[in-house]
């Protein structure tokens, strides 16, 4: 029996309260918004289709309420406007971070960030719910992996299920894909008859900006994020042990610490309690410290009001 709140009822926040009913992960699903009525009226809507999905409860509450939860997902804030970067999010959404982390201060189960620029927001999520790193994860780049594989699937041909390569790092511009360790069917990517450096440029260009795109025309993303988010707490909540690229405040691995970055992580029943360091060429660990340092660049200016004590 799994109680899953979320926090924020837009686009994203509405993606993955579907697509966590559909997959039967939470028997008590409590949705939360500042704009109270609409939080009430997604509960009512999700909870008329209960013929369709299994047993599960839906109802609008206050965020207080949600420290009685399991997992708590946060995709409140603004989302991304065509042209601006994920880290021109920041400003207006480190507050309301700052905010529900405060309100969740000592919470007992592990809170799952989605809100953009994730990792920045991760960072300031953990220091004011005064919580492990391995108790707050962001979704980081499993969507950037996800897109990787889509994508590396059409161009060879195969089930994307069948790849196995990953983005580490931010969840932006800065990303890295870990060319060097990308593998298809047990073969190495670079071994595969015709494949080229201008092809992973190509693709690692379009993994970058497919976000980007999605809002040019559509002005948000988000049935992909609800996808990998109610994966990540499927997986998370039955303890399955996945090694999944997310992103919690690093405390080593791979030489990176006190920011919050993706690398793959074992992620179970409590967090991502243990990052690993995986296969990079010296190309790629130096762009992984280039991503680390931008990111510590966009925290600094928010550092100390996010990680003071609540008010």
């Amino acid at each position: 029996m799994s109680r899953v709140g979320i926090v924020g009822t837009g686009w994203v926040g509405s993606s993955v309260a579907i697509s966590t009913l559909q997959r039967g992960i939470a028997t008590e699903l409590l949705l939360h918004d500042v704009r109270g009525a609409i939080a009430e009226g997604e509960a009512m809507d999700l909870g008329q289709g209960a013929p369709f999905y299994p047993p599960a409860s839906v109802r609008a509450t206050e965020l207080d309420e949600m420290r009685a939860c399991d997992a708590v997902v946060v995709t409140a804030g603004r989302g991304g406007r065509p042209g601006e970067t994920r880290l021109d999010l920041l400003k207006d959404n480190a507050a309301t971070a700052r905010r529900i982390g405060e309100t969740l201060r000592g919470f007992g189960g592990i809170i799952v960030v989605v809100t953009n620029p994730v990792d920045v927001l991760t960072s300031v999520m953990t220091a004011a719910a005064g919580l492990p790193p391995a108790r707050v994860i962001g979704t980081g780049t499993m969507l950037d992996t996800a897109r990787l594989r889509q994508m590396l699937g059409r161009e060879l041909g195969v089930d994307p299920r069948s790849v196995h390569a990953q983005v580490v790092g931010e969840h932006g511009d800065s990303e890295v894909v870990l060319w060097e360790g990308a593998r298809a069917g047990g073969l190495r990517l670079r071994d595969w008859t015709g494949w080229s450096a201008a092809k992973e440029e190509r693709i690692a260009a379009e993994v970058r900006t497919a976000a980007y795109e999605i809002i040019r025309r559509k002005g948000a993303t988000n049935h992909a994020i609800g996808l990998v988010t109610a994966s990540l707490l499927a997986w998370m909540l039955r303890g399955d042990r996945r090694i999944l690229t997310v992103t919690r405040v690093q405390e080593g691995a791979a030489g990176i610490r006190d920011v919050a970055l993706s690398l793959p992580a074992i992620v179970g029943r409590q967090g991502a309690t243990e990052v690993l360091e995986p296969e990079m060429s010296t190309d790629e660990r130096a762009r992984l410290d280039r991503s680390a340092q931008i990111l510590r660049e966009a925290l600094a200016p928010i550092r100390d009001a996010a990680f003071r004590g609540p008010e």
